[in-house]
């Protein structure tokens, strides 16, 4: 693509004001809780838009336009980002237990409820994980930054890395609500907005459908794209992930009380399931536009078809609405990077330093490690995405499944059961681990069944465990109460 420096000068000017958005962040940080849980004073105005930032991430965007140009997905293709809102309605009656939890991080709530070795397993399960998740995103955001502004891969990632990284360390989580909060209106707008220009150029939606095999019409169909058993499962995978995902949960821990907490959640749902449709039309509209001629396949062949969009894009769209366009769709990775950025930093600070290394130590040295390590853990995945070596970051984001499968039924029946046991957690953390290694590493199958995704076995077989071992071993004290620090 050839480069227009209008776009190149808005997608800078986007750049240059998550920046100074931090900038202003850091006048409002005075101590760590400020830092990590934005002093615990989010709307559900500001919680919506920064969870639904979260995880409206490159998938969700370019990836679901690259799915819905298969006729085998077409519409279809929204179940990727509707079964994040239902993970959302999910957690939606949980939120008020999850906000009066009054912690900062999943750990910490393991710490407290069953003991340091659970609190010191959980926090080595999240944080390793969360690099290869911000190197991830850093490449996301990386190909998308060089593909369309037409730099090369290693400069955008150079740009990319220092930018997210500055700005979250600025701010922390303040920085980062208010820096998703623009982000949020620039993806849902500017792929709205794509929508009359694709379709102007296609000859209306009559034309679309007129092009495009009526299976692509089909929300869900016999044999087509997700089917009901692919939906469930994919609802179950965002359903754990969410819920125990620090990235996701700390903005129930910052919301001001429990019912913008529910507010929050609510809302974010609602931002899902009517986001969900934009990438799926336009994949549709892309489809039928190679079907009639107007659009080759070899006008994106050099990048791959998951930028078909910023390619049509250019065609198409004045500069202006291009560029806003372009700066939403980098804007849904950068999003992501700087939550699993913060989220890093603020496991290890408060889990590992504070808990396990330097107990005495003050807020204001918590405070500053979570900024030193986000700044290490910005410079590794700065790193590892500048090589982007696939077969490192495919390990490490490995990890990330298994933070839910054995997490997950501790910490949400932690906070109703009294009879969750430390033993039957440890149980827990140590079967999910061992069921999702087993199956994603070496392909084990249960009665000759192979699983699409080991998170449902290992919940299931993490449940049982945790189950067992609590009824075993109970806890000593019945309660459902946090222990103080």
């Amino acid at each position: 693509m050839s480069v227009n420096f209008l776009i190149v000068g808005i997608v800078v000017l986007y750049l240059i004001v998550m920046l100074l958005i931090g900038y202003y962040s850091s006048k409002s940080v005075s101590s760590n809780e400020d830092f990590m849980v934005a002093g615990r004073r989010l709307g559900p105005i500001l919680m919506a838009g920064t969870l639904a930032a979260t995880e409206i991430g490159g998938g969700s965007s370019l990836g679901v336009v690259q799915k819905g140009m298969n006729p085998s997905f077409g519409l279809n293709s929204a179940w990727y980002i509707i079964a994040m809102g239902l993970a959302f309605v999910f957690l939606t009656f949980l939120a008020p237990k999850i906000r009066n939890s009054m912690v900062k991080t999943v750990p910490e709530y393991f710490r407290r409820r069953y003991g340091k070795a659970a609190g010191a397993i959980t926090a080595i399960i999240m944080f390793v994980p969360l690099i290869g998740l911000t190197a991830g995103q850093f490449i996301a955001s990386s190909v998308i930054l060089s593909t369309m502004l037409g730099i090369s891969y290693h400069t955008a990632v150079i740009i990319v890395g220092i930018v997210v990284t500055i700005y979250a360390v600025m701010g922390g989580l303040w920085s980062v609500t208010l820096t998703d909060f623009v982000q949020v209106f620039l993806i849902v707008f500017g792929m709205i907005i794509a929508i009359p220009f694709a379709l102007s150029f296609a000859g209306g939606w009559e034309a679309v459908k007129a092009n495009v095999d009526p299976s692509a019409l089909k929300i869900v169909g016999q044999g087509q794209g997700y089917g009901w058993k692919s939906i469930l499962s994919l609802t179950i995978m965002y359903i754990g992930t969410f819920t125990v995902g620090q990235e996701a949960v700390s903005r129930y821990y910052a919301a001001k009380d429990g019912k913008a907490a529910v507010q929050g959640s609510i809302l974010a749902a609602i931002i899902n399931f009517v986001f969900a449709f934009i990438p799926a039309v336009l994949g549709v509209i892309v489809l039928a536009l190679i079907n009639m001629g107007k659009f080759s396949e070899a006008e994106f062949a050099t990048v791959g078809a998951r930028y078909a969009l910023p390619v049509l894009a250019i065609r198409v769209m004045p500069s202006v609405i291009c560029a806003l366009l372009f700066a939403g769709i980098i804007s849904a990775t950068m999003s992501s990077a700087d939550s699993d950025l913060l989220g890093a930093g603020s496991i290890f600070a408060n889990d590992l330093y504070k808990a396990i290394f330097k107990k005495d130590a003050t807020d204001k040295e918590v405070l500053n490690c979570t900024r030193g390590m986000m700044i290490v853990v910005g410079a590794c995945s700065l790193i590892l995405a500048y090589f982007n070596n696939n077969d490192i970051i495919n390990i490490l984001t490995f990890a990330f499944t298994l933070r839910a499968a054995g997490t997950f039924f501790p910490y949400v029946l932690g906070h109703y059961w009294k009879g969750s046991s430390t033993v039957g957690t440890i149980a827990s953390l140590i079967a999910g681990t061992i069921v999702v290694v087993g199956i994603d590493t070496f392909k084990w199958t249960l009665f000759g069944y192979k699983f699409e995704q080991s998170i449902v076995p290992g919940l299931v077989v993490a449940l049982v465990a945790f189950l067992v071992f609590s009824l075993i071993f109970p806890p000593k004290e019945k309660t459902t109460e946090l222990k103080a620090e």
